[in-house]
């Protein structure tokens, strides 16, 4: 793809690279299930320490136990988006072809017809 000599690029610009990419998110799946097992042992010692409003505190852990690894998931899945600008000037290039009529011609071309008996 040919960048358009009128916009210089900028290093401040420059995309991560994708091991930079792929590292952050393993980061932060890494997170977000230890987070999961915290919320885990959380559950356990509240159980045994027998705390005022125990389901309260027990529903909370439950919840955080299951939303978590959805979240880390989709979270882990996730790719920065493309750039606009790049998309604008496919579209824009897409656009500025010339594309083939998408009617049939009104009438077809005079064509000579040859008989095979003379």
């Amino acid at each position: 793809m040919k960048r358009q000599a009128s916009r210089p690029v900028l290093i401040t610009d420059a995309e991560r690279s994708q091991d930079e990419q792929l590292r952050s998110r393993q980061i932060r799946y890494v997170t977000m299930m230890a987070t999961r097992v915290v919320f885990l042992v959380l559950g356990g010692i509240l159980i045994s320490a027998r705390v005022p409003m125990l389901w309260l505190w027990l529903i909370l852990c439950a919840f955080g136990m299951t939303l978590l690894p959805w979240l880390a998931v989709l979270l882990a899945n996730d790719r920065p988006p493309k750039e606009q600008h790049r998309l604008g000037a496919r579209l824009r290039r897409r656009n500025t072809e010339t594309a083939p009529p998408r009617s049939l011609p009104s009438q077809a071309p005079a064509s000579r017809t040859i008989d095979a008996e003379d």
